[in-house]
C-alpha cells in the first residue's frame, strides 16, 4: 500500500482555543479508516486539514509530499474527494446535474465527453440513485440527497474520498450498503475516510479506528484491539459492554 497522506504533530487553533493537538497519521491507498469521537472532538477539523480546506496552526498535513492546502485545488480535487454534511446549493438541478459536477475537475469546456458520463452512470449506479437521474434534486429526501452528493463525490474517480457522516439520514438498509461500499471501494485501493458516531457500524466495516477525544489522538488500530469498554466510557461518558462476534468483531452494548 502507499502512503498518501502524512499528518505530522498538526495542531489547529481559533483564537486561544485549540481544538486540535498535535495530531499524527499516517493513511494509505486501500484502507477504510473510521474517525470517532464525541462532539467537539476533533474529528471534522482533521478532515477538514485532509480536505486542503485550511492549514494547521503547527505541524504539516501532507498529501503525496506537499502540503495538502497548497496543492493547486483542480489538481486536488481529481486525486481527493470530500463529502460533507452541507448539501448543495437549492438550485433546480436534477440528479443527473448534481453528479455530473463531480466532473468539473476534468472539465476543459461546455460538452460533457464519453468519459464523463460514463463515470456518472458508474456513479449512480454504485449509490443506487438511478431511478432518481431525472428528478429535481430539491424533492428527494434527505437519505435520498444524501446518496446523490456521495454520487457526485464518487463521479470524480478520487484516490481519497472523505466523508463527514456519510450515513446520516439514512434508514439501515442504506446505511448497511453503504458502507459495504465503502469497504469494497477500499478493497480496490481507494483510501476512504469516514467520520462517524456509530462506532458499531465502524466495528464491522472499517479495518482501521481512530478514536478522538478533546482534540487528541486517544486510539489507532483494529476495531478488536482497541474498542474497549474502560476506554469507550471515559471518552464518550457512557456504560458500555463489549461483546464479541466469533470473527472477533466487536459489538458493543450500552448502558445509561
Amino acid at each position: 500500500m502507499t502512503a498518501l497522506f502524512e499528518i505530522r504533530g498538526a495542531g489547529v487553533r481559533y483564537g486561544a482555543v485549540e481544538v486540535l493537538h498535535s495530531a499524527s497519521l499516517t493513511l494509505q491507498s486501500g484502507e477504510f479508516v473510521a474517525i470517532a469521537g464525541p462532539n467537539g472532538a476533533g474529528k471534522s477539523t482533521l478532515l477538514t486539514l485532509m480536505a486542503g480546506l485550511a492549514a494547521p496552526t503547527y505541524g504539516e498535513c501532507l498529501f503525496l509530499g506537499r502540503k495538502a492546502h497548497q496543492w493547486d485545488r483542480r489538481e486536488y480535487s481529481q486525486r481527493v474527494a470530500i463529502v460533507l454534511q452541507t448539501e448543495p446549493p437549492a438550485f433546480p438541478f436534477t440528479v443527473q446535474q448534481i453528479v455530473a459536477m463531480g466532473r468539473m475537475p476534468y472539465s476543459t469546456g461546455i460538452n460533457e465527453t464519453a468519459e464523463d458520463l460514463a463515470a456518472v452512470d458508474s456513479a449512480l449506479a454504485a449509490t443506487g440513485t438511478q431511478a432518481l437521474r431525472t428528478r429535481d434534486y430539491r424533492t428527494l429526501s434527505g437519505g435520498e440527497k444524501q446518496r446523490v452528493v456521495l454520487a457526485s463525490a464518487l463521479a470524480q474517480e478520487p484516490d481519497v474520498l472523505l466523508l463527514d457522516e456519510p450515513a446520516n439520514h439514512l434508514d439501515l438498509h442504506y446505511q448497511l450498503g453503504l458502507h459495504h461500499l465503502l469497504r469494497e471501494l477500499s478493497r480496490k485501493g481507494m483510501l476512504v475516510v469516514s467520520v462517524t458516531h456509530d462506532l458499531n457500524l465502524a466495528a464491522a466495516y472499517a479495518e482501521r479506528l481512530v478514536l478522538i477525544n478533546e482534540g487528541r489522538i486517544r486510539a489507532d488500530g483494529r476495531p478488536q484491539e482497541i474498542l474497549g469498554s474502560e476506554l469507550i466510557a471515559e471518552i464518550f461518558r457512557v456504560r458500555v459492554e463489549v461483546h464479541h462476534r466469533p470473527s472477533g468483531q466487536p459489538w458493543l452494548v450500552y448502558g445509561e
